[in-house]
Parts: structure tokens; C-alpha cells; sequence
């Protein structure tokens, strides 16, 4: 089936560019010369870009090759899907902007239509030789472009310009760092004492290449501002080893709360060397939960390994993580994906809090995730089983997000005993 799909994907790809190219530098030109070259190449380029910078990431090169294609590979991808969306958009204002253009010039020609003017009879129907003036001759002004690549201007200039904007203000969010969301979720079991309890959740920072030291300080921050009593870091902490981006997650070991930092790992850990990092980030402070369950107070707290890491035998195992716990107790639990909700509720778990989805990241791409997660984002129920999804602090990929803000959630857990 692989053999057949690549083909697949790859004819998709050159088609969709071709009418990029066509309708961005084509269309909009009167015939061959150094746009549309230039424009072949603009688009040929941003993709081997793209392409090097997922595969030289990916397979672990050098970091300060990362880097260098990172930023103009990654964004090219971002840039690429808003420049299709705004040309596809543009078919449908095409015949509408043609229209305009032939009545306004059918009403034009109508008021210049010249208009008979009396001849006096007798006069000279040519002026005498010597009151002729002398002829001139001006330069005829150049040809105003045709109706056609007029409107293909306006419409790819507007695509062009809108898809940009959009990139740059989606990429300055990501960079901003992520806003804090505040949820209150009520627990059956959680004893009154508890009322009130605050989770930092924290989820897909995605350290790497081009979101690096700068950035999680951006995060550590802001958990910090919100006084938390315990920190969950839900897993795709990093795209990159130790080694490269060791220094970029230090400011990890600065996280503040009453009862400490805990830590699961996410689909992403498995292609960056995941039991370096659970090394790692115990060094920093922070407590790994590898399928494994620890009584705070008021609630236990378990953590499952995220489902990549079956690929190394060391996928999740709910039953390690919680059977034999006290069931009177509520139990939170830290789990990446929002598919692992189906275990948490046949182990009784009240709360699991997730990431992964990104939200979607980049609209449409809401709905691709959404079709492919129970929960796309925010608080849901099923049966006895609350989830909930963050849509996380940073980005996998482009370091844009259209449609799906970042986000570091303050859950406030709430008594039922009060």
C-alpha cells in the first residue's frame, strides 16, 4: 500500500504547486520572462527547503543545520497552505470581479460616444499650408494590461497578502509565548479540603531547532506566575537529543509548586532519545511517571508512557499505573494522547489530562485532528471520566498556529463535598 500512496501524495504536491504557480505567476504576467521564472523557483525552493528541514531534524543532523533550514523550511509550509486556501478562495471572486470590470467598461464606452457638431457652410474643409501646424509625432503610451491578468493580479496580490499576514501574526502568537487558561473541573471524591486545588498543565512545548531556551523561559514563567500546587508536563517536550537541546530545556529546573513537577512522556520523546530525556528532566527537578502511580495528599497522581513507545517496549500499561490503588481516592491522570482516555475509564480514573492535538495548529487542520481524537480541545466527559485536552504551549513544525491560540491550563479542582 506504501508504494502506491507515495506516488498518490507526490502527485497531489506537484499538481497543487503547479496552480500556485499558475495562477500566482502565470496568470498574472503577459507572457514568459523573469517572474514566472522566478516564481518557479521561489516555489521549488520553499519545498526543498521543507524537506530538508523535516528530514535533517528528523534524522538527527548536525544542529546548526536544524536551524538553518528550520525557519524558512518550516515557514514555507505554513505560507504554502494559506497561498493555496487564498487562490482556491479567489476562483470563486474571479468571474465576479470580470463582470464588474466589463459592465463598468460597457457603460464607459456608452458616455464617450462622440457627438455631430454643426460644419459651417463655405468654410475650408483644411486650413491653408501656412496655418497648418506643424506635425508631431508622441510616443504611443504603453498597452494597459488585459482585463484577464488584471483580475488575476488583484486576486493573487489579495491571496498573496492575506496569506502572509496570516503566517506572520499566527507565527508572533506562537512566539509570544502561550496565555494562561483557567478551567474548574469538579471531582466526586476530591475531599473538601482540596477545594481549590490548582494543576499547572503544560503540554507540546516542542523544543527544537527553531523554539529554543528563550522560549521555555517564556513558559517556565508564566507557569510560575500562576502559583500552581502541582505541575503537569504532558509529553512532546522536545523534537531534538540532549545533547542539542540540553541547554534549551534548563529553565525547566526553575519550576515552582507546593507538591513538585511531574512528567510524561509524548509521541515525539520516542524520535529524540526518550530514556535520555526521562534522565534528563529528573535531573532538572521535575518527576518522571513511567506507568507509574504516586498518593498526594488528596488524590493519587498516576502517569502512563505515551503510545510511540510500544515501538521500544515501552508503551503504556494502565495496569501497573493503577491497579491495587484505594478507589474511594480520586485519581488524575497525565496520559499524551487523548486516545488513551478509553483505558483511563475502564480504570476508574476521574480526570486525564492530555495534549497532542495542538488544537489542530493550523486551520483546517482542526478537523483532520478532530476526526482523529475523541477531543479536540477543552473539557469532555465519558461516562464517570472527565479529559481534558490542552492545546498546548508551543508548535510542532512551522512555529504558527491559525485558529488553535497556545495555551498553559490552571486547572482549579473542585469538591462535590463541600
Amino acid at each position: 500500500m506504501a508504494f502506491l500512496l507515495v506516488p498518490l501524495v507526490l502527485a497531489v504536491l506537484v499538481t497543487a504547486n503547479w496552480y500556485l504557480w499558475r495562477r500566482l505567476f502565470r496568470d498574472t504576467t503577459a507572457g514568459p520572462g523573469l517572474p514566472r521564472r522566478a516564481g518557479a523557483v521561489l516555489i521549488a525552493g520553499g519545498w526543498i527547503l521543507a524537506v530538508a528541514a523535516l528530514v535533517t531534524e528528523r534524522a538527527g543532523a548536525p544542529f546548526w543545520l536544524q536551524r538553518t533550514l528550520a525557519w524558512p523550511g518550516f515557514l514555507w509550509l505554513a505560507l504554502s497552505i494559506y497561498l493555496l486556501l487564498g487562490v482556491l478562495v479567489g476562483e470563486a471572486v474571479r468571474p465576479l470581479l470580470r463582470r464588474f470590470l466589463e459592465r463598468r467598461a460597457r457603460n464607459g464606452a456608452a458616455a464617450e460616444e462622440p457627438v455631430a457638431h454643426p460644419v459651417q457652410v463655405g468654410a475650408p474643409a483644411v486650413p491653408p499650408s501656412s496655418e497648418r501646424p506643424e506635425s508631431t509625432t508622441e510616443p504611443e503610451p504603453p498597452a494597459a494590461p488585459s482585463r484577464r491578468v488584471f483580475v488575476s493580479r488583484v486576486v493573487g496580490g489579495t491571496a498573496a497578502a492575506v496569506a502572509v499576514g496570516t503566517v506572520g501574526y499566527g507565527t508572533y502568537g506562537v512566539l509570544r509565548g502561550p496565555k494562561v487558561k483557567r478551567v474548574t473541573v469538579p471531582l466526586a471524591k476530591l475531599p473538601g479540603r482540596a477545594h481549590g486545588y490548582r494543576i499547572a498543565v503544560v503540554s507540546d512545548i516542542h523544543l527544537g531547532p527553531v523554539l529554543g531556551r528563550g522560549f521555555a523561559q517564556k513558559v517556565v514563567d508564566t507557569i510560575n506566575s500562576t502559583q500552581p500546587d502541582l505541575i503537569a508536563v504532558v509529553g512532546d517536550l522536545v523534537d531534538g537529543s540532549v545533547k542539542d537541546l540540553g541547554p534549551a530545556a534548563a529553565p525547566l529546573a526553575q519550576l515552582k509548586a507546593r507538591h513538585g513537577s511531574f512528567y510524561v512522556t509524548g509521541n515525539h520523546e520516542y524520535f529524540s532519545g526518550a530514556e535520555q530525556w526521562v534522565e534528563e528532566v529528573r535531573r532538572l527537578g521535575l518527576r518522571p511517571l513511567e506507568n507509574a502511580r504516586t498518593e498526594l495528599p488528596w488524590f493519587d497522581l498516576a502517569g502512563v508512557n505515551d503510545l510511540a513507545g510500544e515501538s521500544e517496549g515501552q508503551g503504556p500499561d494502565f495496569g501497573k499505573a493503577l491497579d491495587d490503588r484505594d478507589t474511594t481516592r480520586a485519581c488524575v491522570l497525565m496520559a499524551h494522547q487523548p486516545v488513551q482516555i478509553d483505558d483511563a475509564v475502564r480504570h476508574g480514573v476521574d480526570l486525564q489530562l492530555s495534549g497532542h492535538t495542538h488544537g489542530g495548529q493550523l486551520w483546517p487542520g482542526n478537523l483532520i485532528a478532530g476526526a482523529a481524537n475523541p477531543t479536540l480541545a477543552g473539557l469532555d466527559r465519558y461516562g464517570d471520566t472527565q479529559l481534558y485536552v490542552s492545546r498546548g504551549a508551543g508548535a510542532w513544525g512551522p512555529p504558527t498556529r491559525v485558529g488553535a491560540p497556545s495555551d498553559i491550563t490552571v486547572i482549579e479542582l473542585a469538591s462535590l463535598r463541600m
